[in-house]
Order: structure tokens, then sequence, then C-alpha cells
């Protein structure tokens, strides 16, 4: 009986439903636009420039060819060997500081103390990037008055902090709290508890907001403009000027030679796929926690 009376309105929730589910369709394809448009274009103008000397050799000055057309010459191998260097001293400087904070917000976060430190690390999350280049300009580069690898790993330590740092202690909220009572139950105490039990039990979490960060670090632009300088030479000495890749495409698309502006586009395409894959490497190392 109700099934007959509740017809018409059956009919109107199902309708309502398809409508509602085709906006969701197409609201999701106008998000997936630029995303695929940015890969397409990146692909198709950056994949020409790739060949053996654009990763094994470094800046070299533009030369003439045989039909006296200007020609790019050499590669990116100095924007390459910079960008990891650089971001791993910047992942050693703010991994340990991340987690450090993160466990303490997470485990001792009913205090006023801990309060600030929440505040103040969503403030700097919400910091522009170039604003940070700036202080590390202000305080390293004009201080020891010298551009250098160090000031441009400080600079997108502090870019990383805060990411890490919320991410540790929202993955440590997540561990069941039976789990610390179990080991303080043996007589544990608290902080061999957390560096135990609770911290590996959210490693995989952890290691997910660790590789966003680097993510996050290998694509940033603007601190680098104002602390490395640049170098067309491979350099591993991180108290000098130094290459990277971020660097390398702004400068290219300034270059007046066409030929450079390629560069441009391979060198992005090259940092996209480092992003890219690093993205991958989250899913990865986060599919057996999802499941």
């Amino acid at each position: 009986m109700s099934i007959v009376v509740n017809a018409p309105n059956i009919g109107r929730r199902k309708a309502v439903d398809r409508a509602m589910r085709g906006c969701a369709v197409v609201a999701t394809l106008l998000a997936l636009i630029p995303l695929v448009l940015i890969l397409g274009f990146v692909l198709v103008k950056g994949v020409s420039s790739l060949n053996i000397d654009f990763f094994t050799k470094s800046y070299k000055a533009p030369g003439l060819s045989l039909s006296g057309a200007v020609q790019a010459q050499g590669g990116v191998l100095n924007g390459i060997a910079g960008s990891l260097l650089i971001v791993m001293w910047a992942t050693l400087i703010a991994l340990p500081v991340g987690i450090l904070a993160g466990v303490y917000l997470a485990e001792y976060k009913s205090n006023l103390f801990s309060t600030v430190v929440r505040f103040c690390t969503d403030v700097l999350s919400a910091a522009p990037s170039i604003v940070v280049g700036v202080v590390a300009y202000a305080l390293i580069v004009v201080r020891y008055k010298q551009f250098s690898g160090w000031a441009g790993s400080i600079a997108l330590a502090i870019l990383m902090v805060p990411l890490i740092t919320r991410t540790t202690e929202e993955i440590l909220r997540l561990v069941p709290y039976s789990v610390r009572e179990g080991a303080m139950a043996l007589g544990t105490p608290k902080w061999q508890t957390t560096f135990t039990v609770v911290l590996p039990a959210a490693a995989g979490g952890i290691a997910t907001g660790v590789l966003l960060a680097v993510a996050r670090a290998m694509g940033e632009t603007a601190p680098l403009l104002l602390t490395i300088l640049g170098n067309n030479n491979v350099s591993f000495n991180m108290s000098a000027p130094m290459a990277a890749l971020p660097l390398l495409t702004y400068k290219y698309t300034q270059s007046p030679y066409p030929a450079e502006n390629d560069l441009a586009w391979g060198t992005a395409l090259v940092l996209t796929t480092i992003v890219l894959v690093t993205n991958l490497l989250v899913r990865f190392a986060t599919r057996s926690r999802l499941k």
C-alpha cells in the first residue's frame, strides 16, 4: 500500500538523483580539463627537446647550425643535480623538525604551548613561497653575502615543515589509544611507547606527508630565485650558487632564443614527471592503508 502511495515521490527523487549525478560528473570533467591541458601541452612541447645530451650535459651557449639557425646546445644536468641535492638537504632538515613537532601536537596537545604551535604551523603553511624566499634572502644571503645551495635548502625546508607537522599530527591521532594503553600497561614509558609503538604504526601515513612535502619543494621556484642564483656547471658545493630545474625553466623562458625556449618546455616536462612519480609513490605508500 505504501509503495503505491509513494510511487510519484520515488520517481521525482530518482529524477533529482540523476540530475545531481549528472552535475557531479560535469563538474568533475571541468575540474580535470586544466590538468589534462597542462600535462598534454607540456608533453607535446617538451618531448622534442629530450635527448641524451639533455640529460648528460650542462648548459652551453647557443650555437649556429649548418643552415645558419641558432640552436641550443648542452642540457640540464646541472639543474637535475642541483634540484636533487637541494631538495635532499631540505628534506633532511625538515624531516626531524616536522615529525617531532607533529608528535608533540598529537601526544601533548592539551596545553597553551601546543595551541600556539598549531596556530603558527597553520599560518606558516599558508605563507606565500615568495615571502619565505625574501626572508631567506635577508637572513642568509645578505648576512653571509653569498648565494648558496644551503640558503635554498633552508627556504624549502621552511615550506616543508608545516606540511610534515600537520600530516604527522593527523596520522598519529588515527592510531587507536588502546595501542598506547597496551604498551603502557607493560610499564613502558610514554616516550618509548610513542617512538617504538605509535610511530611505527603510523609510518605509512607519515611517509605520505613527507613525499607530498618533497613534491611541493621540488616544484617551488620563488624561494630559489632569491637564494641560489644559478650555475651553468654541475656543482655539488652547497656553499656556492647552484642550478635547479624550476630556476632553469624560468631562465630559459626569458631567453631571446627560441631554441632555449624549447629547452624550457623540456625542463618543465622533466620537472612534471618527477612530481608525478612522487605522487604515484604516495598512492603506492597509502594503498595498503586505504584498504
